[in-house]
């Protein structure tokens, strides 16, 4: 089989942008470590409130997360909501939750009023069930969030499955028809242009190598020069470095991993994916995959493999599960295969933060096409004194653990007791 192009699918569409270097100055009124989706819509919001904004991207901008995910639009949690309403109680677990639905609409709305061209789509989301005991419990997740969630979850039996999914892999599954999907590249890309647009100034291949408070302000300094600023902003996610240790302490890099089929006979496509929905798995080290925007492809990613750096060996472990769902698909080539990181947080919560005058908005755990964007302009709204600034996060501790330092020493360990539960049916 050939070896594919190692670079994300989506950069064929909305490739990334080489922006010239610019002076740093001296002053600003909020400076915004990070140019992707929750940087940009901080950037934004504030640029179009009158403020002074410089973003600081050390790479090009939409260069990590936010143009190398899968494109599904779920906010989602990675906490279920029964487990939820166990460790929180009912009325904080649907807070939560419905503060996804909040999210989503507003991506929705935002895209639509900005007029950004990025393919998005209300598909619905189908969860494939591993084992027969794993239907049983997505059943009863879809029935709790019905009932409490206004959500309209309900369970497909594997009799019925092949109307959602072309495989006997699963034994059926549960369908969120809340959920959709988008390309990511295409909405870094119209949210590059309108924070330019509101007046924000993006500095790229600029890194931040510190930040220093006084009781004036910030003292910033970059790779470009020093700057001074009322405010700062860190919106880097899984790509946190040493610049914000309080935050490296606090932020779990995971890698995830996609590869991107060759296009495919349209008939085969409305065989596997008939309704083009959003997919994922009840299994540990799951898999998240989709149609491409124009619904030719299947853009296919996974846990697996996180624990190597060799995009090769990353590319055939994501190639054999894909073909292991779909056996139809051996043989079928690979034109792209990627990969980037996710940032979690040890409670699995996103989080907006304050920190010695520094504002936080990270921790998407894989849900970043929603939560990014969303806590972006919460963090903004709050420094402008907006009402609308809270959320149901600022509730929540920001964690760390003893010895951490930014460096996930413990995660092949994690690995493979997730390999273990998956072997044994543990969800």
């Amino acid at each position: 089989m050939p070896i594919p192009a190692f670079r994300p699918y989506w950069w064929e569409t909305a490739p990334l942008v080489e922006l010239p270097k610019q002076p740093v100055p001296e002053l600003a009124d909020t400076v915004v470590v990070g140019a992707g989706f929750a940087g940009l819509s901080a950037a934004l919001t504030l640029a179009r409130a009158g403020r002074t904004v410089l973003v600081f991207e050390k790479d090009r901008p939409g260069e990590g997360a936010s143009s190398r995910n899968g494109g599904i639009a779920s906010g989602n949690i990675k906490i279920r909501f029964s487990k939820m309403i166990e460790r929180f109680g009912l009325a904080r677990a649907k807070a939560i939750y419905e503060e996804g639905k909040h999210a989503r609409l507003d991506l929705a709305r935002f895209v639509k009023e900005e007029d950004i061209d990025c393919c998005f789509v209300a598909s619905g989301h189908f969860t494939g069930a591993m084992r027969p005991a794993h239907y049983e419990f997505l059943a009863r997740e879809a029935a709790l969030m019905s009932k409490h969630l206004d959500f309209e979850a309900y369970a497909v039996p594997r009799s019925e499955q092949h109307s959602e999914i072309g495989t006997d892999f699963y034994y059926g599954g549960m369908v969120r028809p809340d959920i959709g999907g988008l390309h990511p590249g295409l909405l870094h890309t119209g949210m590059l242009e309108r924070a330019q647009a509101a007046g924000a100034t993006i500095h790229a291949r600029t890194s931040v190598d510190g930040v220093h408070r006084d009781r004036d302000g910030f003292d910033v300094h970059t790779a470009d020069g020093r700057v001074r600023a009322r405010h700062v902003i860190v919106a880097t996610n899984g790509y946190t470095g040493s610049a914000t240790p309080w935050l490296q302490r606090r932020i779990v890099p995971i890698p995830s991993q996609i590869i991107t089929t060759e296009p495919l006979d349209p008939a085969l496509m409305d065989r596997l994916m008939p309704k083009r929905r959003m997919i994922g798995e009840s299994r540990n080290l799951y898999h998240y995959y989709r149609p491409s925007p124009d619904g030719t492809r299947i853009v296919f990613g996974g846990r697996r493999g996180a624990e190597t750096d060799d995009p090769k060996a990353k590319f055939r472990q994501l190639y054999r599960d894909l073909v292991e769902i779909f056996p139809e698909l051996d043989g079928v080539s690979v034109t792209h295969s990627w990969w980037g990181y996710t940032g979690y947080t040890f409670d699995y919560l996103p989080k907006v933060a304050v920190h010695e005058g520094i504002y936080y908005a990270t921790g998407f755990c894989g849900s970043g096409v929603v939560w990014a964007r969303w806590l972006g302009q919460k963090v903004a709204l709050r420094i402008l004194g907006d009402a609308e600034a809270e959320t149901v996060f600022d509730e929540a501790p920001f964690q760390t653990r003893p010895l951490y330092r930014g460096r996930p020493w413990f995660l092949p360990a994690i690995i493979g007791w997730y390999r273990i539960k998956d072997r044994c049916g543990i969800t």
